[in-house]
């Protein structure tokens, strides 16, 4: 509750509150706004400390968010480059976070999960409440549930599902407390969010986790959500799956389902220069730094993303019938 708690004191904003779930993720709770709508950034791979674009980025974030009076922004992992934090105290948070979201339209919660350059350091320490305590907008778990009335988030640790993180770690070291033994973890993991999936009764799903399902991206799709994430989110009626990982930007739509694939991982260093279209269908592809909007009623559901220089690259809208 510590992060909480400094949020409703310092920050003027809808304010998570926790509350106890039915399965073992940590649920929060953040109220739309007065019409039932809600504006959401969200943004990955951007910790740099303000290099490789990542200010820019920044900048036009907050221009966006001042627009449509962003509610929350998302973060999708991999935000401290190239190895995460080394505890709590590492400068590297006020150098990439706090001294480069400056606007004050982005002074609002971010909701914020691990990627693998995350677990290269101290993973503890991104989800320690002595951060919030740095910077009350720090909201960041391994995995957890966000209710936002017209939505549900489904927040979705995936590094350790990636075999390859274990078994090849190369020149890496991963922080798996209270991760190993990796089958377990795993294992428990798919039960609670099966579980929460199928209790959710709100109009849209949506699923964040760092590592993408379908990209046509450089790192290609991750095999073992595609087994083991995958046929769950379809089976639940999970409407959009955002992910980082990929430095770019890009929309994906399911072949055979209503789901949308959203990258949003262009928020420092891009460029990749690989384009590798599969077998679902590619709706836009950017390669290059930018962020993703996402604007919800509980009836409409509308994305748009923005480049470096702030340019609308692409939109996307979806309707649905009123839900009871």
């Amino acid at each position: 509750m510590g992060p909480v708690v400094l949020l409703l004191v310092v920050v003027a904003v809808a304010v998570p509150v926790v509350r106890p779930a039915a399965a073992e993720l940590p649920r929060l709770e953040h109220s739309p706004k007065a019409d039932g709508s809600l504006s959401i950034l969200a943004v990955g791979d951007w910790g740099r400390r303000g290099e490789f674009n990542q200010s820019r980025v920044a900048t036009q974030m907050g221009l966006v968010a001042e627009k449509m009076d962003a509610d929350f922004i998302i973060s999708t992992g991999d935000n401290f480059y190239s190895d995460g934090l080394t505890g709590v105290d590492d400068k590297a948070f006020e150098d990439s976070f706090t001294g480069i979201y400056t606007a004050k339209s982005l002074q609002k919660p971010w909701y914020t999960i691990l990627g693998n350059h995350d677990y290269r350091g101290d993973a503890l320490a991104q989800t320690s409440p002595i951060l919030a305590k740095v910077d009350c907008r720090w909201i960041c778990m391994k995995s957890f549930i966000l209710n936002a009335e017209v939505a549900d988030f489904f927040f979705v640790d995936t590094t350790p599902f990636v075999l390859t993180y274990w078994t090849n770690p190369k020149d890496s070291t991963y922080d798996w407390r209270g991760v190993a033994p990796r089958e377990t973890y795993i294992t428990n993991l798919l039960k609670d969010v099966e579980d929460s999936l199928r209790q959710s009764r709100a109009p849209w799903k949506i699923v964040v986790g760092h590592h993408p399902i379908r990209t046509a991206g450089k790192h290609g799709d991750t095999e073992e959500l595609v087994q083991l994430l995958l046929p769950m989110l379809k089976a639940h009626g999970v409407d959009l799956y955002i992910n980082g990982h990929d430095h770019c930007l890009e929309q994906i739509s399911s072949s055979d389902s209503p789901l949308q694939y959203l990258t949003s991982g262009g928020g420092s260093k891009a460029w990749g220069g690989v384009y590798a279209p599969g077998a679902d269908k590619v709706e836009f592809f950017h390669d290059g730094q930018g962020f993703m909007s996402l604007r919800l009623t509980a009836t409409d559901a509308r994305v748009a993303f923005y480049d470096v220089a702030g340019a609308v690259r692409h939109t996307w809208g979806h309707t649905k019938a009123a839900h009871y």
